[in-house]
């Protein structure tokens, strides 16, 4: 499994939500660069980068950051976040990421990801973002009546190969992955490179991800606890390549 240091982007500097809420923000970098310099320094191979006032405005915010993030470091990043049209998807990716992940638009308009994921195969993921096992659009403001594994499902048989899973109730609360969930969605959808997010605390989370023995989960995304410390990115990466 790889491990992705996660760079959540507002109002242009780095930080981390508790449960995807706006209003509990806390600031860890107010140059996001030095945050993407920094996990690359450590052995990353590659970064989980959210726009977070993209997510809540409908469209890209930082397309700027990217570009700066592009130029300076030198491993691969994906981009979730406000990615609500074709013109948002081709612009993310020109400003230098080498993958995008859809997000609402994978609930709304599945014929729309079925098509980009023609076009651009592997640059193209689907978060499926949940809560107590039904998908969250819109920020994780709106909760859906469409289970994770169903649109899993629909989201594999529109050519998706790679989905990013997020349980928006252990989301930046340090309370380990609901490693449940994941080995639900990692069975529905064998085909699918499964990324498993939100809970991690310490590299034990990582070790438990590793235990479920699911093939298809090929990495896990970890924010908070890089940066408050709870989690040593070289000891997750060890236990991620057991």
């Amino acid at each position: 499994m790889d491990i992705l240091p996660a760079i959540d982007l507002k109002e242009g500097r780095c930080v981390r939500l508790r449960q995807g809420r706006a209003e509990e923000t806390t600031v860890y970098f107010e140059d996001p660069v030095e945050a993407a310099l920094k996990w690359q320094s450590l052995g990353a191979v590659m970064l989980h980068v959210v726009d977070l006032t993209g997510a809540f405005n409908g469209r890209p915010f930082h397309t700027e950051v990217f570009r700066r993030i592009a130029g300076d470091v030198g491993i691969p990043f994906e981009v979730g976040g406000g990615l609500r049209t074709d013109a948002d998807v081709e612009e993310v990716l020109e400003a230098g990421a080498s993958r995008v992940i859809l997000g609402t638009r994978a609930v709304s308009d599945m014929e729309a990801v079925r098509a980009l994921a023609a076009a651009f195969h592997e640059k193209i993921a689907v978060g499926i973002d949940a809560r107590g096992g039904f998908v969250q659009v819109n920020g994780w403001v709106e909760t859906t009546t469409v289970p994770a594994v169903t649109l899993a499902k629909k989201v594999r048989d529109a050519g998706v190969r790679t989905i990013i899973y997020t349980d928006t109730a252990t989301d930046g609360m340090l309370s380990g992955l609901n490693l449940k969930a994941l080995a639900e969605i990692a069975d529905a959808v064998p085909e699918v490179s499964v990324i498993a997010s939100g809970g991690v605390r310490t590299s034990s989370d990582v070790a438990g991800l590793r235990n479920l023995r699911r093939k298809n989960i090929s990495g896990v995304i970890i924010g908070k606890a890089l940066y408050e410390g709870t989690a040593n990115l070289s000891e997750c990466m060890a236990e991620a390549a057991l």
